[in-house]
């Protein structure tokens, strides 16, 4: 095969030098409007069959790519042992996002989705692209669930 016919394989970037880059376009792609700041890029979605929708906020610490997701329905005291069973439940079935109860002491908790990547990590467009939609479709199916089952 000549050069001029060789078809170059697409680049991985690493995460850590790149990770904007790549939310945004795998957003873009999706038809998602992400909202920037200085620390992270979320992006919402309808959470189908409610009136609610879901966050989803990447961000870096210094070893990780964070996903947090959250459908930002605040817990009232008497749901949150109930949330904590929902999230078990759905932690010992599913495993990805992580189901959580976060920030049980303040004075808004809520229910949480993590996943992570580490920021070493390096990944084309595509492969960073499909992760995400099945990270977002996981996201639905959790907090479907958590209202559903759990009437959460």
């Amino acid at each position: 095969m000549a050069d001029s016919e060789a078809v170059s394989a697409p680049t991985a970037l690493e995460l850590g030098l790149h990770w904007r880059k790549l939310v945004t376009g795998w957003a873009e792609r999706s038809h998602y409007l992400p909202a920037e700041d200085e620390a992270s890029v979320s992006l919402d979605f309808d959470l189908a069959g409610s009136d609610r929708r879901v966050t989803v906020r990447f961000m870096t610490t210094t070893s990780l790519l964070v996903a947090f997701m959250t459908d930002g329905h605040t817990l009232k005291a008497d749901q949150l042992a109930l949330a904590a069973a929902a999230s078990n439940a759905w932690n010992t079935e599913q495993l990805v996002p992580m189901l959580s109860v976060w920030d049980v002491r303040g004075p808004n908790p809520c229910l949480a989705g993590v996943c992570v990547l580490p920021l070493t990590c390096r990944m084309t467009h595509q492969e960073f692209g499909a992760l995400a939609a099945k990270w977002a479709d996981h996201a639905r199916q959790m907090f479907t669930r958590c209202h559903r089952v759990f009437q959460l």
